[in-house]
């Protein structure tokens, strides 16, 4: 026989599980708060974020910086890894690829034979001298002279703190952006204007909020930056690795 409970006491049993049903979807939104467990960066004003992370970049011992920034000057790919009295990596352009190691004011740079068969750079024409050395200077170190007019500019590649004040600065009013992950670490992003013209910034949501990703304003190059306040050996190379130019560089 079927027993028929009255409608009564079937309200008074769905009442607790549809609070029940309540209080799940409750707890499972905060479970899925995109902010815990982080440093808490994410819950900041975006222009608050874009100063955390200039604030860790400028207190950082060292950084890798990797991808590509195009100026008037060309397009260049870099691979650097940098700190206060020094940096290393490479260098690549429309036209080649050098390495470069700077300690201290002391800058080296080493290229294929392809990259010392430039063309002289007061005459514009190929370089007899330049041929005859170049099988010689093939991956070999040379020490770029102060004087030299190409030092500045290959300076400027293995300055940790000119090349993170050019590119972590955004313009324009900042915005947020989307949650993302570069390299397993959570981020969120800041960026200038709603359609990133004024550039765009990846800042870590875990430990420290680094820097990770930053791209130009008027795709004007992306590039990653990594290894945050790792040390990497700096040491000149020795008199055996390297060789006199002696003349003006060709141009980069």
């Amino acid at each position: 026989m079927t027993v028929l409970l009255p409608s009564s006491r079937i309200r008074r049993a769905a009442l607790p599980l549809a609070l029940c049903a309540g209080l799940a979807a409750s707890l499972g939104g905060c479970a899925a708060d995109p902010d815990e467990g982080t440093n808490g960066v994410g819950r900041l004003p975006a222009n608050a974020i874009e100063q955390k992370a200039q604030s860790a970049a400028d207190a950082a011992k060292a950084v890798r910086l990797a991808g590509t920034l195009v100026s008037k000057g060309g397009t260049y790919k870099l691979n650097m890894r940098l700190k206060q009295d020094g940096a290393s990596g490479s260098v690549t352009t429309k036209n080649s690829t050098f390495e470069l190691l700077r300690v201290g004011d002391a800058l080296y740079m080493k290229a294929d034979a392809g990259f010392w068969a430039h063309e002289d750079p007061t005459t514009e024409e190929p370089s007899d001298a330049g041929a005859e050395a170049a099988d010689k200077l093939d991956d070999m170190y040379v020490k770029v002279p102060q004087d030299d007019p190409s030092y500045k500019q290959l300076r400027g590649f293995t300055d940790m703190d000119l090349l993170l004040d050019g590119l972590i600065g955004l313009h324009g009013e900042v915005v947020k952006g989307d949650r993302d992950k570069i390299g397993g670490i959570r981020t969120v992003n800041v960026k200038g204007g709603e359609d990133a013209e004024g550039g765009s910034l990846d800042v870590a949501l875990d430990g420290t909020p680094f820097p990770l990703r930053f791209a130009r304003g008027g795709g004007a190059g992306v590039v990653i930056l990594s290894e945050w306040d790792k040390d990497f050996p700096l040491a000149e190379p020795s008199k055996e690795q390297t060789l006199d130019y002696g003349k003006l560089l060709p141009r980069a």
